[in-house]
């Protein structure tokens, strides 16, 4: 169930679920229900339940549960926009058969009230809460009692977890079949609280007319690049990635990322050191080969020897026309390649001369990094690439003008590829927020890069894996610390057999 509907593509699983021979009914029955259940673990038996009802099949949905909640002996009372008459399909339907405690939702006020139900407004709101319905909106927010969300929160936009206008905030979300992006998107998955998703009925088959390209971040994705090692094998065959030092004030990026993809799996790891900073890596670096490298006819020598399959560039390297002719050569080179921090500054405000220098063949080998400050100077110059509110559309929009792997990183990390798919993070942890820990990505993305696996695989699992790091580390976390996690979380997920 790693597929994530667009609020489109979820009504048309609706609409081939029915087209099959299930009622819309019957689907409207079974997410009543199942939002009924939720709403049931919220509460204890007989205190009061008021269901907020919108004008469409939200709004039917939360009349079905109210009639099953009040089944089971709760106290409840359906808060209507309209009577039933003035509604149209099974939302009309399903309020018909409500003979309850009934008002207005003009009306409520949320005192007695132990859980509020917002079934007002579906995934789809393309525009702003205005007028009552924003000042509803506030009423529940500002009461501190527990809101169970059907679908989404009222207010939340399902595509982009963006708030439209305004939003409830709710303790937890039921909705139906699979997510939508919206509940991996922030602000949309922290006002969501905690998701559950249920089976409607909607039989699974449908995804295959629908061939969704977003998905949840998950090692059910991309487990086949993780493998025990080849008895006969050697470490050239695990790949040789190249990490390119900073000067002598700025080797430690560089040397996190190099231990980062070693503990990856990556066959050798080669610290390409500037003369400065040469002792100083060395030292410093027992399990990790060091090099010199001076510039670019450094690093040119050291690529003469093609075993080095993989590079990463721009941790700790220093911003500059020298740093951008390095990306040149590795490009020209036809290695794997991972591009962050300085190397992505490097090119501020020129994205468009960074793209000139991909060709097709470097979608399935390259990946940049940017977090936002970075991508944000990369396309300055893009307009229509920064001008998409949500991250989703932001990588995107990015994967297709570079044609190579984007990770736009952040709490809700988004994966894209310049063919249009996309996965979100969702295990993120907040101590990662701690100064190279981004280097560390960098090096995981490059170890798995060296050892053959595609851009947009090694993004994936790079990201997943460096947040299960984050949580193995927990409190306190330095980025050194990441890399020995990261080795744990490999370690399980081959026990696990993923």
């Amino acid at each position: 169930m790693n597929e994530l509907l667009t609020t489109e593509q979820m009504a048309e699983a609706d609409r081939l679920a029915i087209a099959s021979g299930t009622s819309g009914l019957a689907l409207m029955e079974r997410a009543g229900r199942a939002v009924a259940d939720v709403a049931g673990s919220m509460v204890t038996a007989g205190q009061h339940i008021a269901v907020l009802c919108g004008p469409g099949n939200n709004g039917g949905d939360g009349v079905v549960a109210a009639r099953v909640l009040a089944g089971r002996g709760f106290q409840v009372t359906v808060y209507r926009a309209a009577e039933p008459d003035q509604l149209r399909g099974d939302a009309r339907s399903m309020s018909q058969m409500w003979s309850g405690e009934t008002a207005s939702l003009i009306n409520f006020v949320p005192e007695h009230v132990d859980l509020i139900v917002d079934s007002l407004f579906g995934a789809g709101l393309s525009r702003p809460l205005d007028g009552a319905a924003a000042a509803l909106v506030g009423k529940v927010n500002a009461a501190s009692i527990p809101v169970l969300a059907v679908d989404v929160p009222s207010g939340l936009n399902g595509n982009t977890g963006q708030i439209v206008g305004v939003a409830i905030r709710a303790t937890r979300t039921v909705t139906f079949f699979r997510l939508k992006p919206g509940h991996l998107l922030y602000p949309g998955r922290r006002i969501c609280g905690e998701t559950t998703v249920v089976d409607i009925g909607i039989p699974s088959s449908v995804l295959e007319r629908i061939e969704p390209q977003l998905a949840a971040n998950s090692p059910l994705l991309w487990h086949h690049i993780l493998s025990q090692p080849d008895e006969e094998g050697h470490k050239y065959n695990r790949g040789h990635l190249l990490v390119l030092s900073g000067g002598i004030e700025s080797t430690g990026a560089a040397r996190l990322a190099a231990h980062a993809a070693a503990r990856s799996g990556a066959g050798l790891v080669t610290v390409a050191s500037p003369s400065d900073a040469l002792v100083v890596n060395a030292a410093a670096l027992t399990d990790i080969m060091v090099r010199g490298s001076d510039g670019v006819n450094g690093l040119a020598r050291l690529l003469d020897d093609g075993r080095r399959n993989a590079v990463v560039l721009g941790p700790g390297n220093g911003v500059g026309e020298a740093l951008k002719e390095c990306v040149r050569l590795v490009l020209l080179a036809k290695r794997a390649l991972v591009l962050d921090a300085d190397a992505l500054t490097s090119f501020a405000a020129q994205g468009a001369e960074l793209q000139a220098m991909m060709t097709r063949d470097h979608a399935s080998k390259v990946v940049v990094t940017p977090h936002d400050g970075e991508f944000s100077r990369l396309f300055s110059a893009q307009p229509d690439i920064v001008a998409p509110p949500d991250r989703l559309g932001r990588a995107l929009a990015a994967a297709r003008f570079l044609g190579v792997v984007v990770v736009l990183k952040g709490p809700d990390c988004v994966i894209a590829s310049p063919d249009g798919r996309a996965v979100i993070n969702q295990n993120g942890t907040p101590w990662l927020a701690t100064a190279g820990s981004g280097d560390v990505l960098a090096g995981t993305i490059g170890g798995l890069l060296a050892q053959g696996a595609s851009a947009f695989d090694a993004a994936a699992a790079g990201v997943w894996l460096h947040a299960e790091a984050g949580k193995v580390a927990g409190p306190g976390l330095l980025a050194h610390d990441l890399p020995q996690a990261l080795r744990l979380v490999i370690a399980r997920l081959l026990a696990d057999g993923l």
